[in-house]
């Protein structure tokens, strides 16, 4: 490699092309986290309004994280996950149409409307679930990293889970096998500071999840979940450690969520006090928007403009579900493993 010390001032300059694609990309960050939040608002109303069944987990106030990581991925690199998975599915590249469809009990949706909002899969996107038993998703990401390096094709598979199922027995098994063999799956603990109802303080006995690998010799990094920047800083950093062949590393978003921990949950052990402070001062959309407009990437008419085309796209996949039919009896026995 040339010594970068020999560069000459031209070679530093980046170029207007340069320019310009930061600049898209940095919209771009902006526009996934905030078609995440649309759908999601969107998809609350469904609930409230009969029209999705069963668990609904929401993602609203944590969009920060999966996009950032996401901005990352290659080709082979897959995603798996927990319940709280819709912003997963939609930072993966799965068509909103789909994801509406599923969460509305459709034909239409991605598992035919049979697996709701908790089970959803796309081998297209890479997206593996949508996972309903807590933790069940690490071992099962544990197993895509393995797969991965058997088949040399350089993917890391990201395993989210959150702090709830960071206590979980199956968890550290998989941190066993992952540094045992060197395999390449970055653990990314979505810290949202409760599991179900229970805050972290009162749960864990020790809340810097980022420490949790210590024991398998696996490093982990604590990243402020709410900035979607350095999300991506700190996730490049850990694919790019997988991908060297050095195993696996534990990434702890410190993130919030504004809702309950599912629909049926009012939330009544925090304060409201509490929620609105964070989305005054820590909102990850809202602050973002702001720097972007601050840098001069966008003006307010661009960012209105992006809200208005979002929330075009949300309406036209609730149109699409809510207008798809339901699956027939038939349904009832295709796809079932015997």
């Amino acid at each position: 490699m040339s010594d970068p010390a020999k560069r000459t001032e031209k070679q530093e300059k980046p170029s207007a092309n340069t320019a310009r694609s930061n600049s898209e990309a940095l919209k771009k960050l902006y526009y996934d986290m905030l078609l995440i939040r649309r759908f999601e608002e969107r998809a609350g109303q469904l609930y409230g309004m009969g029209l999705i069944g069963g668990f609904c987990h929401l993602y609203i106030g944590q969009e920060a994280v999966v996009v950032g990581m996401q901005a990352n991925v290659r080709p082979n690199d897959q995603l798996i996950t927990a319940y709280r998975d819709h912003g997963h599915m939609l930072a993966a590249g799965m068509d909103p149409n789909g994801v509406m469809a599923e969460l509305t009990g459709r034909s239409t949706g991605y598992s035919k409307g049979k697996g709701g909002s908790m089970h959803m899969f796309s081998q297209d996107k890479k997206f593996y679930g949508g996972h309903g038993i807590v933790g069940a998703q690490v071992p099962l990401g544990t197993g895509l990293a393995f797969a991965n390096k058997y088949r040399g094709n350089d993917g890391v598979c990201l395993t989210y889970f959150g702090d709830g199922a960071a206590n979980q027995g199956q968890v550290y098994e998989s941190f066993n096998m992952a540094e045992l063999w060197k395999l390449p799956v970055v653990y990314i603990i979505e810290n949202n500071q409760y599991a179900m109802g229970t805050s972290v303080a009162r749960a864990s006995a020790v809340s810097d999840f980022s420490r949790r690998g210590i024991s398998f010799n696996i490093p982990g990094i604590q990243v402020d979940g709410m900035d979607v920047e350095k999300v991506q800083e700190a996730g490049a950093e850990a694919m790019a450690y997988c991908r060297s062949g050095k195993g696996p590393i534990i990434l702890e978003m410190k993130t919030y969520r504004y809702r309950g921990h599912s629909m049926s949950d009012p939330a009544k052990y925090r304060t409201r006090e509490e929620v609105s402070e964070v989305r005054e001062k820590r909102d990850p959309i809202d602050h973002f928007g702001q720097k972007l407009i601050k840098n001069g990437v966008v003006t307010e008419e661009d960012l209105k403009m992006i809200d208005k085309d979002v929330k075009a796209i949300v309406v036209a996949s609730a149109d699409f579900a809510t207008e798809s039919p339901e699956p027939g009896l038939n349904e009832l026995y295709t796809d079932v493993l015997a």
